[in-house]
């Protein structure tokens, strides 16, 4: 493990030499972001000015699940995204032969080789978020739902890494599967509400469905209802097993991928 924080870290360095080689382009990303972020967040305070609670959030927790929504889409971009977005690319033209002859694991490799140092601002602008909220609420949280929002956390990265990766992974057989990110970002779109919103008759299977079948709204809802809402130890418990199952699922797809690649020499 310490070798592959190592390796991490050297990568991590590496891909921040490269952005900073290009400092204008780097500022412009971030900007780009950072001003995103502020109309999003200027779109919200609008909503609020006209109601005082949406689907049972009141303003300030619902700003501190908006800020917990873009750590958590934050954090993803920057570690993985990039270098899941470039797999099919390296299928297509053989390079993932080199990947395949280094002497560590290759999904540790094709998931971790690039970091995403424009979308660091964004998880420093949540955290932010949510420290703001959090004071507007003024009732500080327990030590349990500190300890249920971390699990929450983790466990939502891990699913979306996991989605990531096995979407990634179809680019061995489709090659060219630029159409089902699609369905991430689909994915990515849900997780930026609240479940209760789905709390009506003619929706509820809907919210059922993206709650149990395929986990998108436990990512965000999870840690954030733990923290400022009713912490729910079963939930926690769910999004728990989820995310291993996704993370051994995944896994799976992925080697079961790499047993049907054929290299560039084949």
């Amino acid at each position: 493990m310490t070798r592959y924080l190592r390796l991490f870290g050297s990568f991590a360095k590496f891909s921040l030499l490269g952005e900073l080689a290009f400092r204008a382009n780097y500022l412009i990303k971030t900007s780009v972001e950072l001003i995103w972020l502020a109309l999003m967040l200027f779109f919200y305070h609008k909503l609020f000015d006209n109601t005082d609670v949406v689907a049972g959030w009141a303003r300030p927790k619902y700003f501190f699940f908006v800020g917990t929504y873009w750590v958590v889409e934050s954090a993803v971009e920057a570690l993985f995204l990039s270098n899941f977005s470039e797999f099919a690319e390296q299928v297509r033209t053989g390079n993932l032969d080199f990947i395949l002859l280094k002497p560590v694991d290759e999904q540790f490799v094709v998931s971790c080789r690039f970091v995403e140092w424009s979308s660091v601002p964004n998880i420093v602008f949540g955290l932010s978020l949510m420290g703001v909220s959090l004071a507007q609420i003024g009732a500080w949280p327990s030590a349990a739902q500190v300890i249920a929002f971390l699990i929450g956390i983790v466990c939502a990265v891990g699913m979306a890494y996991s989605f990531l990766l096995m979407l990634a992974s179809t680019s061995v057989w489709l090659v060219r599967n630029q159409s089902l990110y699609e369905l991430w970002w689909l994915f990515m779109s849900l997780m930026r509400y609240p479940r209760e919103i789905f709390n009506t008759p003619w929706t509820a299977g809907v919210g059922w469905f993206f709650t149990f079948i395929i986990p998108v709204t436990l990512a965000t809802n999870v840690p954030a209802a733990s923290m400022v809402r009713v912490l729910d130890p079963w939930l926690v418990a769910y999004a728990v097993v989820t995310a291993v199952v996704l993370l051994s699922l995944s896994r799976w797809v992925f080697r079961r991928a790499l047993r049907s690649y054929r290299s560039a020499s084949s």
